[in-house]
């Protein structure tokens, strides 16, 4: 199988200055080819260190590729760096990248400087795939069997993300005019409700059963729940279709109320299709959340056909004057209590005549619990056709962490509500 590692340079990076995001955006292109991706790594802005470490890459994988640098002033010393461990003794001028330098300048009413001009000159050993967004040509080193014991080949970008990731196409085309691919059979599970050790736990002995060509692997995120990956890689496409559905069959059976998808996903554009299925609509009140649950849901394109509104009622006057929540109602149980939340729900319902609503109030912390409601604890209520239904969940993170589990929380109770009434249909 072609292996392939991926790599960034720049010591804005490694201070945290910028977080780089190209990497990912290349691991997706890569593996949709069938490009086994073995490594990410990155390193800062040294001349010694770009070359030692390429050539470690470069020995380990036929394919790297590299982002950042390549940028008009002095200080970028990636070119000179890739100069030296290609062995070039002169440079060219590459006529076609200096007459996008020369567009895109003049397009913006900027003057043509040497530095720029400087862009479009390169080492005599790389080949030039035009950038057509950017001034800083994409380079192309290929090396043969005698340098690093296998023939490979090095991409260079620059690292600006509009650039690097728009380079993608071209990039994969010319991988793929030079090296066999084999096919990668990815399947995802997205599942919410259980932590990453207890679904690990549920599914111990089915994956302890999983035929040795599938890899499973556990992703957790917030948000999203935990989301399963299954892999086969250099197989049959069908073959490996057909197997891992076998094994699909099996996980359902094992945790089937927990799977919300089989695909790469969220608990909102999950939710969104729902509604959109059943032609009806939704509203949200919350408090404790902040406007996130709202903020999730109209992430998605086209959330407008079936989304009203929201009421962030953080105080209890908003509460009790905006949503209708009686003030005895908070006065005898406390705005963190199943009540609460139940008028909650019903208010924005009422409010915008939505057919769903669901409803947060909790105590995000790091203060504010007491023993009865500590930190953590959270009431969430959903009013559906005919039906309001109220959930306690009490989770042990800092503010942020928590403000998240609530929203997901939400989210995949209101799934869940949803799905009761679609199921009924």
């Amino acid at each position: 199988m072609v292996t392939s590692s991926i790599c960034t340079i720049g010591d804005e990076i490694l201070i945290g200055q910028i977080v780089d995001t190209n990497s990912s955006h290349f691991a997706r292109a890569l593996n949709g080819i069938g490009v086994q991706v073995t490594r990410m790594v990155s390193f800062g802005d040294d001349r010694q260190v770009i070359i030692s470490s390429l050539e470690r890459e470069l020995r380990e994988n036929s394919i790297v590729i590299v982002t950042g640098g390549l940028g008009p002033t002095k200080d970028d010393i990636t070119k000179p760096a890739l100069a030296e461990l290609s062995g070039s003794t002169g440079t060219r001028l590459d006529r076609e990248q200096l007459e996008i330098i020369h567009r895109i300048l003049s397009s913006r009413g900027l003057d043509i400087l040497d530095v720029n001009k400087a862009q479009a000159v390169v080492p005599d050993t790389c080949e030039v795939i035009p950038n057509r967004l950017g001034t800083a040509p994409i380079m192309v080193f290929r090396f043969s069997r005698e340098r690093f014991g296998h023939e490979c080949t090095l991409y260079s970008l620059p690292g600006v993300p509009y650039e690097a990731t728009g380079a993608i196409p071209d990039i994969i085309k010319d991988i793929k005019e030079h090296y066999p691919t084999d096919d990668i059979c990815h399947k995802t599970i997205m599942t919410y409700g259980l932590a990453e050790s207890q679904l690990a736990g549920k599914i111990e002995a089915w994956e302890n059963g999983l035929p040795d060509n599938i890899r499973l692997a556990y992703l957790p995120n917030p948000l999203t729940g935990v989301r399963l990956r299954l892999s086969i890689y250099g197989g049959a496409r069908a073959a490996d279709d057909a197997l891992i559905e076998t094994q699909l069959e099996k996980l359902r059976a094992i945790i089937g109320d927990y799977i919300y998808a089989e695909e790469d996903t969220d608990l909102q554009e999950t939710i969104g299709r729902m509604l959109k299925k059943s032609g009806r609509t939704l509203s949200c009140a919350e408090s404790c959340t902040g406007g996130m649950i709202s903020h999730l849901i109209t992430s998605v394109p086209g959330c407008s056909g079936y989304y009203l509104g929201s009421v962030t009622s953080y105080a209890n006057s908003v509460k009790e004057n905006v949503l209708g929540v009686p003030s005895e109602i908070i006065g005898k149980f406390g705005a963190v209590s199943s009540e609460c939340v139940a008028k909650m729900a019903e208010g924005i319902k009422r409010i915008t005549g939505s057919d769903y609503s669901v409803a947060t109030s909790g105590i995000a912390g790091p203060d504010g619990g007491t023993p009865e409601k500590p930190v953590g604890t959270v009431w969430i209520g959903v009013c559906a056709p005919g039906r309001t239904e109220t959930f306690k969940l009490v989770y042990k993170n800092d503010r942020k962490r928590n403000i998240e589990r609530f929203a997901a929380s939400a989210l995949d109770i209101l799934r869940k509500e949803i799905l009761k009434d679609l199921s009924s249909l």
